[in-house]
């Protein structure tokens, strides 16, 4: 088991920044693949950004990238997702997820935090 926690969360205006963080414990990561993904209102969870906890390769969605970055602290198990610039149509609940390498789907998912961008 991977146990999540997240935080940082918080209200912003547009144009602002937040950097949410993400706790993981329970298990060695160096196997796994850390995610950020973010539910508003009325529309499907979505990707935002993942790492590769081994290698540190990340991947973004094309509604982030140059304003988010992933990155992560080995030394204190937490992954962190800067937010730059932010928008309203980035409000929503983030969720930080973990996987296997080798699965296709994340198995271990927090409880989420909100981020709400005022216009």
């Amino acid at each position: 088991q991977v146990q999540l926690v997240e935080s940082g969360g918080g209200l912003v205006q547009a144009g602002g920044s937040l950097r949410l963080s993400c706790v993981a414990s329970g298990r060695t990561l160096s196997r796994y693949r850390m995610g950020w993904f973010r539910q508003a209102p009325g529309k499907e969870r979505e990707f935002v950004a993942r790492i590769n906890w081994s290698d540190g390769v990340t991947d973004y969605a094309d509604s982030v990238k140059g304003r988010f970055t992933i990155s992560r602290d080995n030394a204190k198990n937490t992954v962190f997702l800067q937010m730059n610039s932010l928008k309203p149509e980035d409000t929503a609940v983030y969720y930080c997820a973990a996987r296997i390498l080798s699965m296709s789907k994340y198995d271990y998912w927090g409880q989420g935090t909100q981020v709400t961008v005022s216009s």
